[in-house]
């Protein structure tokens, strides 16, 4: 939404991005030219490791089980397999066999509200979830996951149920890609009505998702609130869940002081940063917001990736998914 930063003062111009230059925005060649990229990604079992301040660690859940029979119970099987009902029935001890699921669930939930079409260094927030998502989907397609995804807007929210194969992959990039947010950006709402698409989104996201499920979250989380943190909570109790958090440096910390003219090539504001006082009230409200989300995971059982702006999406991923590059 912003362009780099540049001083009233300043005399040099900054040009304006071209709309497919992979920074306002992605089509659909740069989303499919992820595919050998993402080999060196992994979404397995144990594979997943937050992070940063306060290390955690939520490894995967694992693929669920599947019942697969019943036989009379052996010597060193487990008692907490043990099937009571037959074995009551019949007087004789049994045991529940399983068999690995086959394939699992990987559903990508990708932010597209306004605020995402926001960066003042590296590309638009919405530009990295993007990639990030192509990344992820080639990865499950490869490992043989069911892939599907719910994009969401203010304005639009698409599902695409969960399918195996390289056809609905290049469906969803294609809808990622032709998504509406990239041409008609809808007007900024205030906070209370931008946390309400949000929650619609993820109690859409609760509707669709099957128990077992890897499910990622591509999203700034602007304006996630109560209502929001119970979904994903129990969202969590049945799933594995990975908040790829995206931030621009500029919403961790306010640039240099002095007067700034900052515009979305429409409208322009002065930013002032002087203030130390503001400066520091500012840099400690993101702090907060990264704490509350951090603790949210923890009690969860969530994983929380850190995904700038100005970053590589492959290498973030990378490095939060425990994957040495």
């Amino acid at each position: 939404m912003i362009a780099p930063f540049r001083s009233r003062a300043s005399s040099a111009s900054v040009p304006a991005p071209a709309a497919d230059d992979g920074v306002v925005r992605i089509g659909l060649p740069a989303l499919i030219a992820q595919h050998h990229a993402a080999e060196s990604l992994q979404l397995k079992p144990g594979q997943i490791r937050a992070l940063g301040s306060g290390v955690y660690r939520s490894p995967f859940k694992g693929r669920g089980m599947e019942f697969d029979e019943v036989r009379p119970y052996m010597q060193g099987d487990d008692v907490r397999i043990l099937d009571w009902r037959v074995t009551a029935r019949t007087g004789r001890p049994h045991t529940k066999l399983f068999r690995e699921e086959r394939e699992r669930a990987v559903l990508l939930w990708l932010d597209l509200r306004a605020a995402m079409f926001f960066a003042t260094q590296g590309a638009f927030k919405a530009v990295r979830a993007a990639q990030a998502a192509a990344l992820l989907g080639w990865c499950a397609v490869r490992q043989g996951d069911r892939l599907g995804a719910l994009l969401f807007s203010e304005e639009s929210h698409i599902e695409l149920r969960p399918k195996r194969g390289k056809p609905p992959l290049l469906h969803l990039l294609s809808r990622i890609a032709e998504h509406p947010a990239w041409q008609t950006r809808a007007p900024g709402l205030d906070a209370k009505a931008d946390a309400e698409a949000l929650n619609l989104s993820l109690a859409r996201l609760r509707r669709v998702a099957q128990p077992g499920s890897l499910i990622v979250l591509l999203s700034d989380f602007a304006h996630l609130d109560g209502q929001g943190s119970a979904h994903l909570g129990q969202l969590a109790r049945h799933n594995d869940i990975v908040l790829a958090d995206i931030h621009d440096p500029l919403e961790a910390e306010l640039p240099p002081p002095g007067r700034y003219r900052v515009g979305d090539g429409r409208d322009f504001l002065a930013l002032a940063t002087e203030n130390p006082q503001l400066r520091e009230r500012y840099r400690l409200r993101f702090i907060a917001q990264q704490a509350e989300l951090r603790q949210l995971c923890r009690r969860h059982g969530m994983t929380l990736l850190p995904l700038g702006t100005a970053d590589d999406p492959l290498a973030a991923l990378q490095q939060g998914l425990g994957v040495r590059a």
